[in-house]
């Protein structure tokens, strides 16, 4: 347990602080005015604090900070840190790796478009991350019909290539690079256009086609000028299904929230030129006892520092911590000035209530969804339970296996389910170690009696025992577990 005597020597400074516990894992992430004085905080009278707090508090083993030169570098080192580690005790995103983005590979020579679920700093350009993957996927649809780029893996940093034009150059999908039919500056061109149809740009978009369109007729270039036409037609029909949302004509985002039981729902709205281009919803769990002004300034903070567009405007229904903060560090990542505006009447109030109103109903179908989910999960183990003639349900079941390298190597491994869900953090792989040669029997009798004997010493990992033992293999198998 962590001595709060030794917050004395805690500095009067901004900075972050690291809680670990005692297998001296990150508990948790935050950022501090002053560290003395937030640190201090956790350690007051346990009927102040939240439920959640007061249990994180008590499996605190060691306190790290680091000093920063301002507050707005302490929130930056923040979120790089929660995002790094993904502390147990901080309102978390889904795992962003699990978000697609869009990735325009603007390191290669004539860039193409793919689905990555990892940013990385290589010099190619990062659109999302996307929680909707059907809405990704029709912006690259339409893309692919609007813009005949390749979508091959090719080299091409030395073309004209030795072999024959692919089947998308004969079908008008590609303009084929490979074979040096396009020059790398109109190629560009169309990398440009595509960038801004991505950014929500696609009535500046349309307008400078129309005006490419024009040239190219008055040079009777019209074979230029009916691609750019039907360009310009399927663009219009994108426009066609976005709706017109705010007069002010200027990029913003709308942030609005929905609490449910144990579940929160964040809704984002993304205006683009004064129109409606996508919304993304985010579901976030284990936010009992948290105020939803932190739920909020949590979701920005982790949103924002994984994003590679920032918009002039953030307009966020209620209040939320560190605003000032936040609008410094995105004015700095944006290069412009950054509004967070949290409206209190008007349009932008409008705005942030019919976002609000789709946070909740969207919460609504995921809540029926998931007690569907459970009623149906509840009833599988109950017939397990039946047909294995148990006498409880078994919430938490354990498999084992044995494999083996012709005969040698020989390693096992545990699977865990709990209320019919893998649990995946649990997972574990064994070495044999005093069976020699492919005897799955013994393997199996070492196996489980290692595991129940960890457990019996107390050992953490191990500690929680399972409802029901699978085995893999026949009757021999069994006897041998039963055995151990």
């Amino acid at each position: 347990m962590f001595n709060p005597d030794r917050l004395a020597d805690f500095p009067d400074k901004p900075g972050v602080y690291i809680m670990k516990d005692k297998r001296n894992r990150i508990i948790y992430v935050g950022k501090a005015v002053s560290l003395k004085n937030r640190v201090k905080s956790y350690f007051q009278s346990s009927k102040n604090l939240p439920v959640k707090v007061t249990s994180m508090v008590s499996k605190i083993e060691d306190i790290e900070y680091i000093v920063t030169d301002s507050e707005v570098e302490a929130l930056i080192l923040e979120c790089n840190l929660i995002k790094f580690n993904r502390p147990k005790y901080n309102i978390l995103l889904r795992d962003d790796k699990q978000y697609p983005y869009i990735r325009i590979t603007l390191n290669q020579s004539f860039p193409r478009i793919e689905v990555v679920r990892k940013v990385k700093k290589d010099g190619a350009r990062y659109f999302g991350p996307y929680a909707n993957a059907g809405a990704m996927r029709e912006a690259i649809d339409v893309i692919n019909k609007v813009f005949p780029i390749r979508n091959c893996k090719k080299d091409l940093s030395e073309i004209p290539l030795n072999e024959r034009p692919c089947l998308n150059y004969h079908i008008k999908r590609c303009l084929a690079p490979c074979q040096g039919y396009i020059q790398g500056e109109e190629y560009n061109e169309m990398i440009k256009n595509i960038i801004m149809f991505l950014e929500g740009k696609q009535e500046t978009l349309v307008k400078q086609l129309k005006d490419k369109m024009q040239e190219a007729a008055e040079n009777l270039d019209f074979e230029m000028a009916a691609a750019l036409r039907n360009q310009i037609s399927a663009l219009e029909k994108v426009l066609e299904r976005q709706k017109i949302v705010s007069t002010d004509m200027i990029d913003q985002d709308i942030i609005a929230m929905a609490r449910g039981n144990g579940t929160v729902c964040i809704q984002v709205f993304f205006i683009r030129e004064g129109k409606l281009i996508s919304r993304e919803p985010f579901i976030l769990h284990n936010t009992d006892d948290v105020e939803r002004k932190e739920i909020l300034t949590s979701f920005v903070k982790q949103f924002y520092n994984n994003v590679h567009f920032v918009p002039k405007e953030i307009i966020i229904d209620e209040d939320i911590d560190d605003k000032d903060i936040i609008e410094e560090w995105l004015s700095r990542k944006k290069g412009l000035k950054v509004y967070v505006i949290i409206p209190i009447r008007g349009e932008k109030k409008k705005l942030s209530q019919m976002v609000a109103e789709n946070a909740r109903a969207y919460l609504e179908q995921v809540e029926s969804r998931e007690e569907r989910e459970k009623l149906k999960t509840r009833q599988a183990l109950e017939q397990l339970k039946e047909h294995l003639s148990l006498r409880d349900i078994p919430h938490r079941i354990e498999a084992f296996d044995i494999s083996n390298t012709q005969g040698t190597e020989s390693v096992a491994s545990m699977v865990v389910f709990e209320e019919a869900q893998p649990k995946k953090e649990d997972y574990r792989k064994f070495k044999i170690k005093t069976v020699e040669g492919p005897n799955d029997f013994q393997s199996i009798k070492e196996v489980i009696s290692r595991r129940f004997k960890r457990a019996l010493s107390g050992d953490g990992k191990f500690i929680q025992l399972p409802d029901l033992l699978l085995i893999d293999g026949g009757k021999g198998q069994l006897k041998y577990a039963r055995e151990a």
